[in-house]
């Protein structure tokens, strides 16, 4: 078997590809086996965070958009729990699979950019041992469909300058499953929408993509793509372009500050595992070859885009650590690329054997501690995910004793780890943006005529908040979901609800600080 050529014609090297390709190939089934098998107990094990359980309550009424973002990650939740059932693994089973997944088109991802079978089963390691991917691949985030569907976009483009086949026919039907996928990823995460402008900058910097502009078949793809992210564009124009508001609200720039490009840059080196960073960089010190890209810059230019956003945002806000993920995968290429040809005896390849141990050991004995039944002590990383089921007995008996017909709380987080099963026996809701929950199909309800007891931590909440609400306010004093006091909730009596509870206690910048 002759090696694959990259998509600007030039033959990969020889190493790897025959005999030991197929063993390099069996090494990262059996690494993707193993560390899907851990997060498959992981996710099973450790509770849900606020935002997976808040993305649960968006499952129980399917829809083709929500309040925050698009609806892939409801969908993949709703399946996940009508397979493996209503816990944290049914919430978590599709993400757990997903990460799996996008290690196998890591490979053939490589080896299309050039790499032997070694170097790709390397990227496919390499992945895996990302801090943001070992940590949270497990995590059900709209960021886990948006980068698999991503990675899919990107390989079917790459087969399609590769002239593969696929259903017995070539070019054009990798056409349409990159404009599938594209469209999936823009139904998954609003960042998605960047896949176009990264695709259009390969196909300009490619010969081959340069002739494929000229044929209809990537503007095909566009039609498909646009007309799948038409599906959530038309729930946004029946519901105020909720999600858009919501979204979009936040990339225009307010302010300039440098504050943030700082933390932005150095936490990206961090999570990608310092190790890989420095792999990566190398490969991308290279000089690329303009207009006809191959390699690490060939993943680079498909990046380009959305970095490029990434970075202005930080430029006047705060870049969350997870948004960067679909690019993840890319960067753990660059990084085996570079990793091939080393003087042997040099500190470069010495260290690339260390890169796997550090990234998933560390994940490792974080989500083994995670996963431990520990009481949550000061300090304790792990503790918003501790102490749930205790606390909702407790909560249990109060409401009991208080003849509360229902709980509320100031956080839509809270909230939805109140909802959760065999939590809390009592309906729980949010009593401040209610518009999270109006356009649900089965919204959280409760009897609001009848006494409640409402609970947010120390900070969110006071008696004259809740005066705006209720007639009737009485101070229940505290109460803590971890024995170290961190976890402090103010408890309130409350009856007699003032008509604004039904839309929310609070708007704009009256809601409490979260």
């Amino acid at each position: 078997m002759s090696p694959p050529p990259s998509p600007s014609g030039e033959v990969a090297p020889q190493a790897g590809v025959k005999i030991g390709g197929r063993l390099d190939f069996k090494v990262l089934l059996i690494v993707t086996g193993c560390v899907l098998v851990f997060r498959l107990l992981a996710a099973g094990l450790i509770h849900l965070t606020e935002d997976e359980a808040y993305y649960r309550i968006w499952s129980l009424s399917p829809a083709f958009g929500y309040f925050d973002h698009p609806p892939m990650i409801a969908w993949w939740i709703w399946l996940g729990r009508h397979l493996a059932g209503d816990d944290s693994l049914g919430v978590r089973l599709l993400p757990v699979l997903s990460s799996a997944a996008t290690s196998l088109i890591v490979f053939d991802l490589a080896r299309l950019a050039g790499a032997t079978d070694r170097a790709a089963a390397r990227a496919g390691v390499w992945f895996n041992a990302t801090l943001l991917t070992a940590l949270g691949a497990m995590l059900a985030i709209p960021d886990a469909p948006a980068s698999l569907f991503w990675q899919l976009t990107v390989w079917s483009v790459l087969r399609a300058q590769r002239n593969e086949k696929i259903w017995g026919e070539k070019v054009w039907a990798w056409w349409i499953a990159a404009g599938a996928a594209a469209g999936l990823a823009c139904i998954s995460k609003y960042s998605g929408l960047f896949l176009a402008p990264g695709v259009l900058l390969v196909l300009a910097l490619t010969s081959r993509g340069r002739a494929q502009l000229k044929s209809p078949w990537p503007w095909l793809a566009c039609v498909i793509a646009a007309a799948i992210f038409g599906l959530n564009l038309e729930w946004n124009a029946q519901h105020h372009w909720l999600s858009f508001v919501k979204q979009f609200g936040r990339a225009a720039p307010h302010r300039l500050t440098a504050n943030f490009i700082l933390e932005f840059v150095a936490g990206q080196l961090l999570l990608l595992n310092p190790l890989i960073a420095i792999f990566a960089v190398r490969a991308l010190l290279r000089k690329p070859r303009w207009f006809d890209l191959d390699g690490a810059w060939l993943f680079a230019a498909f990046s380009a885009p959305f970095f490029a956003y990434l970075l202005l945002h930080s430029l006047h806000d705060r870049v969350q650590a997870h948004w960067p993920s679909p690019l993840y995968p890319g960067l753990a290429i660059c990084a085996a690329l570079a990793a091939e040809h080393l003087k042997p005896g040099g500190w470069l390849a010495r260290l690339r054997w260390t890169v796997p141990i550090v990234g998933m050991g560390i994940a490792t004995a974080a989500l083994l501690y995670a996963m431990l039944p520990l009481e949550s002590g000061k300090g304790d990383p792990a503790e918003a995910v501790r102490g749930w089921s205790d606390f909702g007995k407790r909560l249990d008996v109060l409401s009991a004793q208080r003849g509360a017909a229902w709980i509320g709380t100031v956080s839509y987080g809270e909230a939805a780890q109140l909802s959760l099963p065999h939590t809390v026996k009592a309906p729980v809701i949010e009593i401040g943006e209610r518009d999270r929950y109006a356009i649900l199909s089965h919204p959280p309800t409760a009897d609001l005529s009848k006494p409640g007891v409402v609970l947010d931590l120390k900070r969110r909440l006071t008696l004259p908040m809740l005066g705006q609400c209720f007639n009737n306010v009485t101070a229940l004093g505290e109460i803590d979901r971890t024995p170290d006091r961190h976890a402090r909730y103010d408890v309130f009596l409350v009856s007699s609800a003032k008509q604004v509870v039904e839309g929310g206690c609070w708007a704009g910048d009256r809601i409490p600080a979260k």
